[in-house]
């Protein structure tokens, strides 16, 4: 048997390598965690044995993970959203839990080991569905938030869920007065903790921080943490519960957000752990055994709760499309699950075949997470007739927006940045079609007479309502590099020569935004640290025009597009022909500039610059005197308007 330290080392190296592999292909890491307990466990090669020592240092991952749901406890959050999270919410959780016990005792199962199981199998992946949201920009579309109000719902319950569960390993004449005096514990707690801890905590971390220590305020954090977890365990509660409220506590103090960051490592490495001892006590012989049942269990899971979650949507009163997809991303299991699943496992409420069933049920499904997600478009075009009608409507909006419009801009993306370049443009009497996924944000726009609809601009359908054939440029004013990708993707396969103007975070972004075919990429940090350096430079008494001419000088050498862009010259219709233009051209089979480079056509003696090459399997080819020309190619030309008419000469007929 292999020393403590090899045993470490052991555990490191596995978690190292498979949640690597894990990463890559998309799926959860947490999945590879408790594939990799599963493997060195005691019922696989056996190089770890399960002892109590193990488990209780993993229980350490759920308290922190309890902690971070506090931090994100937020009254007005739940006041806001109040109808989703505890109307669907609660329906959600309550059926499925209702449903299992029904079950259960049909089948000989208690009524303990029944509520257990069923609060397991109602608990969905708040990482992965969260995650799956952001990237797909749905965040704030309605079944967007019917699935956040629903997950935050069940990470609420799983706080009297902790509370219950070891209620439920009494004798039944014990039950009710255990439940009663635990229910009475957690009052208790909470009271003395809301209404005389929120201002001893604030006071408390206000004096460490003013100490102006890394050190000693994660210290206090971990102190906080534990200490009220600590407190919890003392008066008969769950060690979880007691760091849900340090969570809640912090959450109401200005330093919400460095705790939330200074604790991430230790939860994310403990949870990990936790994962990993779930995984021990998984039997793959056992699983085997009973691989019907598994398989019976995962399909049962996945139908059974999307039609609980489309009945209650539906009862909600929204679309049937809208249910469906809510129904579809939350059929899945979760992390919590498998809290639950390990606290029930410690009590003995489920006959060991039936926990080893529930836990691989719970690792397929929230393997199958994302490949549901994917699918549910299809799905729900599949089997709701009347969401084709819907899409259509939405589109119909799009186009009656575009319809009377000709080199207008398409804006992707209408937050604040998007309603900045919205007025800019309307300053410049340039027309623009804005799409936002942000129902609220396009109603209210869509009243003050703006010229936005709601709409996905990573569709070929939007934006070829969009009019996209029609427009003389597009501007992505986002900063998720992935969802800006897609767009890319999109619109240059429809208009390779469209240029296109995208938001970057960080200039760590820039790349990938050039190579996907963005004719310009503009770094925020970069416009804010000019824009800072311009206000210092007037106050200290330097004259306004040596700052515009030296703001003006570093813009045009890090943007080749600065002066056709930032100031307004690119329109057409513009007046004045001295101002610098971008033109796109061509290159036919036969193009004289087909097989030359760059250096070759010599366009310095026009004064103008090859701003950008795109290709359409190579984009954002980057430009240089060595670049050779191909047939297909669309070069984008900067200059005044005489010389680019030269210069599109040179290149088609040389």
């Amino acid at each position: 048997m292999p020393n403590t330290l090899e045993l470490v080392l052991l555990l490191l190296a596995a978690a190292v390598v498979i949640v690597a592999i894990f990463r890559s292909l998309n799926l959860p890491p947490v999945i590879g965690y408790l594939l990799v307990g599963a493997v060195v466990g005691p019922h696989a090669l056996g190089l770890v044995p399960a002892s109590e020592g193990a488990r209780h240092l993993a229980e350490f991952g759920v308290v922190f993970l309890m902690f971070s749901i506090g931090l994100e406890f937020s009254l007005p959050r739940l006041i806001a959203m109040k109808r989703i999270v505890f109307g669907l919410g609660s329906v959600q959780v309550l059926g499925c839990i209702g449903l299992v016990m029904l079950v259960g005792r049909t089948f000989g199962l208690g009524w303990g080991g029944s509520l257990a199981l069923g609060g397991a199998l109602a608990m969905s992946s708040t990482a992965i569905l969260s995650k799956l949201l952001a990237d797909r920009m749905e965040l704030d579309s309605r079944h967007g938030r019917e699935t956040i109000g629903v997950l935050l719902f069940q990470d609420i319950a799983v706080v009297p869920l902790l509370i219950l569960i070891p209620a439920l390993s009494r004798p039944a004449q014990e039950m009710a007065s255990t439940l009663g005096l635990a229910g009475l514990k957690a009052a208790g707690l909470l009271t003395l903790v809301l209404v005389f801890g929120q201002r001893l905590m604030r006071i408390w971390v206000t004096v460490v921080a003013r100490r102006r220590s890394g050190e000693l305020f994660m210290l206090n954090v971990l102190l906080i943490t534990l200490g009220l977890a600590w407190l919890s365990e003392e008066v008969g509660l769950s060690l979880a519960l007691g760091a849900f409220l340090a969570g809640m506590l912090i959450s109401e103090t200005e330093f919400r957000y460095q705790v939330e960051e200074d604790i991430k490592p230790f939860r994310d490495v403990l949870l990990g752990l936790f994962f990993v001892t779930v995984g021990m006590f998984l039997d793959f012989r056992l699983i085997v055994a009973n691989l019907p049942a598994v398989l019976g269990m995962v399909a049962g899971l996945l139908l059974v709760k999307c039609a609980i979650v489309v009945a209650a949507s539906r009862a909600f009163g929204s679309s049937a499309g809208t249910a469906l997809r809510t129904g579809l991303w939350l059929c899945a299991g979760g992390e919590f699950g498998f809290v639950l699943v390990s606290y029930v496992d410690g009590l003995a409420l489920l006959p060991p075949e039936l926990l080893q069933v529930t836990v691989a049920t719970l690792v397929l499904s929230m393997l199958l997470a994302p490949f549901v997600v994917q699918a549910s478009d299809r799905i729900v075009m599949r089997f709701v007739a009347s969401e084709w009608l819907l899409r259509s409507m939405e589109l119909t909006r799009v186009a009656a927006q575009s319809m009377n419009t000709s080199r207008h801009i398409i804006v992707c993306g209408y937050g604040r940045s998007g309603q900045y370049m919205a007025r800019f443009l309307e300053q410049e009497g340039i027309g623009y079609v804005a799409l936002d996924l942000d129902p609220e944000r396009v109603s209210e726009a869509g009243a003050a007479g703006d010229t936005v609809v709601y709409g996905d601009a990573s569709r070929h359908e939007t934006l070829m309502a969009a009019g996209i054939m029609r427009a003389s440029a597009l501007v992505i004013s986002f900063s998720d590099v992935d969802a800006a990708l897609r767009v890319l993707h999109r619109a240059l396969s429809l208009r390779p020569d469209l240029p296109i103007v995208a938001r970057a975070g960080d200039e760590k972004d820039m790349a990938r935004l050039e190579q996907g075919g963005a004719a310009e990429v503009v770094p925020e940090a970069f416009e804010g640290s000019i824009m800072l350096a311009s206000h210092a430079l007037a106050l200290i008494g330097v004259p306004l025009n040596r700052v515009v001419r030296r703001i003006r000088d570093v813009r045009n050498q890090r943007y080749a597009l600065m002066r056709g862009f930032f100031h307004g010259a690119s329109d057409a219709d513009e007046p004045d022909s001295g101002q610098m233009r971008l033109h796109t051209v061509t290159l036919p089979a036969g193009a004289y500039a087909v097989g030359k480079t760059i250096g070759m056509l010599a366009f310095d003696e026009f004064e103008v610059a090859v701003s950008a090459v795109r290709r359409r399997n190579i984009r954002g080819v980057s430009p240089g005197h060595e670049t050779q020309m191909m047939e297909g190619d669309v070069v984008v030309l900067l200059g005044v308007p005489e010389n680019l008419e030269r210069a599109e000469a040179r290149l088609l007929k040389g």
